[in-house]
């Protein structure tokens, strides 16, 4: 392995004495994706991947001018987090300079193996996301020499259809040998985080406030089961054929709806099926995260910013076993239309609009085709709710269709399911899941069951089928199980004494009760809210989460015994962009009462 040209060149007295740059608050939706990144460590979370083959020799120092044009052009890969404000949620900064991070990898054997390997290690490498730049560069070469290509990029900066969009300015950059075309592109990342700023979240909150899931909604389609005892991610996949696809498409849309209106019902369905609701049965209340694109938004240029504008929002609708298909599609189409028009807005903002909505654990995307199509071209039949078009230019000539194929990112949730169209007009459903909640024997039937409806219901599902009939395929098709989170929860130990007064998380050392700062709670006199947790870095940024997200100050602190530990969550906690929170020890109850106190 060797760094490339381009990476890391030496600073020019020029750049080292640029002026400091300007900082942007975090738009809500980075916030929640970085939570949900600071609180899995270990896990590699969104960190999403782009790859390609390119044959013949490669030319390595035009490969590194093309990416050092793109960089120069595009603010989203000089960005950085700020350095943290005391007390200040995280924000943004675009640099003058950056350069790409480009790595060759030169393997033994260059078979599918190196491949696969390079392929886990990049996306399981966390991004240190305090240096500008989101995105990393791997070149991988082959025995017939040919080179593989791998972008790997943080969705806190940047999603697919961003990406792809800096995909196709590289090839534009290395066609024109990397000699700059233009100047920056704009609008950019700062523009978005100043309109998502500027927005008035009055209409947004009032239409949340009645929309967000209820409390009681089913959010997995599985029933309770014990630890799985398995860690990581794993993924599965099914297929519809061209003609079973041809089919899917036509039933739904004699039915007035999308397909991917169809896969939303097929879910709720599943949903329901868990959530014991049957022939009479009464209402279940249901909830799913949809993906929206974020780029029908009224701001001019966003369909071609790269940036952090993919976003999933959640999707609540009753399903009884006497209402028909053909009605649960209507309603899922209508939800699909409202969520248009608040795509910019977080899954965190709703829970704070709608407290006691519970967090939806699975997320549905439908993707644009294999390769992406021409640039130009029509979106695809059924890929989701209409917004506004986007018009792009058309291709050069010389330089590929598509932006290469994707490998989606893990996130938090334990089940996410994609579908996308491949070349042959097939309809590939890829569901990726959280061993520590689902078996890939479960997730592998999950998945099975959502396909076998898709290619069920076009053929035995028309206007006046109800929701009892449409499961008539699943009889005797057994239940998938879900294991609880494996992370406790925290236990309050006293609540904060005014509202916005912080959180101070007690972390017991190694081998100590549980309830061993019980006693130290009835006596300590200070305002804020008193936690404790299982003695686990992800447990303990679990209890801190709600605050951090709040802007609430928080502490770590503890008997002498549970000071690494303690210094471990904080340095995470100030690597993803908040203050590093203070670390308090002490060898007995009165001291540490006394270091609370100092805390102000």
């Amino acid at each position: 392995m060797s760094p490339a040209p381009g990476d890391r060149p030496p600073l020019s007295a020029a750049r080292a004495a640029a002026p400091r740059p300007r900082t942007l608050p975090a738009a809500p939706l980075q916030l929640d994706v970085l939570l949900d990144g600071l609180t899995h460590p270990g896990r590699g979370l969104h960190a999403e991947q782009l790859h390609w083959r390119r044959p013949g020799p490669l030319d390595l120092e035009r490969f590194a001018r093309a990416w050092q044009t793109v960089t120069d052009q595009e603010a989203v890969l000089r960005t950085g987090l700020a350095e943290p404000a005391p007390g200040a949620r995280p924000g943004f900064a675009v640099h003058p300079y950056a350069a790409p991070r480009i790595t060759r990898h030169r393997p033994d054997g260059a078979g599918p193996e190196a491949w696969d390997a390079l392929l886990a290690a990049e996306r399981k490498r966390e991004f240190d996301l305090t240096r500008p730049g989101p995105l990393r560069i791997a070149l991988l070469d082959e025995a017939d020499g040919g080179t593989r290509v791998l972008l790997t990029y943080h969705r806190a900066l940047l999603d697919r259809v961003g990406a792809g969009h800096l995909v196709r300015s590289f090839h534009r950059a290395y066609a024109a040998d990397g000699r700059p075309r233009g100047g920056e592109r704009r609008p950019d990342l700062r523009d978005h985080l100043q309109w998502v700023g500027s927005r008035d979240l009055a209409p947004a909150r009032a239409y949340w406030s009645r929309a967000a899931p209820p409390a009681g909604s089913v959010t997995l389609p599985a029933l309770d089961r014990g630890p799985t005892h398995q860690r990581g991610h794993g993924r599965t996949r099914q297929r519809l054929t061209p003609a079973e696809a041809g089919r899917l498409r036509a039933w739904a849309a004699l039915l007035g709806a999308a397909e991917s209106t169809a896969l939303h019902a097929v879910w709720a369905l599943l949903l329901y099926r868990a959530g014991g609701g049957g022939p009479g049965g009464a209402a279940v209340p249901v909830a799913f995260s949809a993906a929206v694109s974020g780029r029908g938004i009224p701001l001019e240029g966003a369909g071609e910013l790269p940036g952090p504008l993919g976003n999933a929002l959640p999707v609540a609708v009753e399903v009884r076993a006497d209402v028909t298909v053909a009605e649960l599609l209507g309603e899922l189409g209508g939800r699909a239309v409202d969520l248009a028009a608040y795509e910019w807005v977080s899954a965190g903002q709703i829970r704070g609009w709608a407290p006691g909505s519970p967090v939806t654990e699975s997320v549905l995307a439908f993707l644009q085709p294999e390769g992406g199509g021409r640039a130009g071209a029509a979106p695809w039949p059924g890929s989701g709710p209409r917004t506004r078009p986007h018009p792009q230019p058309p291709p050069e000539p010389g330089l590929p269709d598509g932006e290469g194929e994707l490998v989606g990112a893990c996130s938090g949730v334990p089940v996410a399911v994609s579908a996308r169209h491949d070349r042959d007009g097939g309809l590939t459903l890829t569901a990726v899941h959280d061993r520590t909640r689902f078996t890939d024997g479960d997730a592998a039937e999950l998945l099975w069951q959502t396909a076998l409806l898709l290619r069920r219901l076009p053929s035995e599902a028309g206007p006046s089928t109800t929701v009892g009939e449409a499961l008539t395929p699943l009889h005797g098709a057994p239940l998938p199980r879900v294991a609880p989170d494996p992370v406790p929860a925290a236990r309050t130990l006293r609540p904060a004494a005014a509202a916005g007064a912080g959180r101070v998380c007690l972390l017991p050392p190694p081998g100590a009760a549980e309830d061993c700062y019980d006693r130290f709670a009835l006596r300590y006199p200070g305002a804020p809210e008193l936690v404790t947790t299982a003695p686990t870095a992800a447990a303990a940024l679990a209890a801190l989460a709600p605050a951090l997200a709040a802007g609430e100050p928080v502490a770590l602190g503890g008997h002498p015994g549970a000071a690494e530990l303690a210094h471990e969550v904080a340095r995470r906690i100030g690597a993803y962009g908040w203050s590093t929170p203070p670390v308090l020890a002490a060898g007995s109850d009165r001291a540490l009462a006394r270091a609370l106190a100092n805390l102000g």
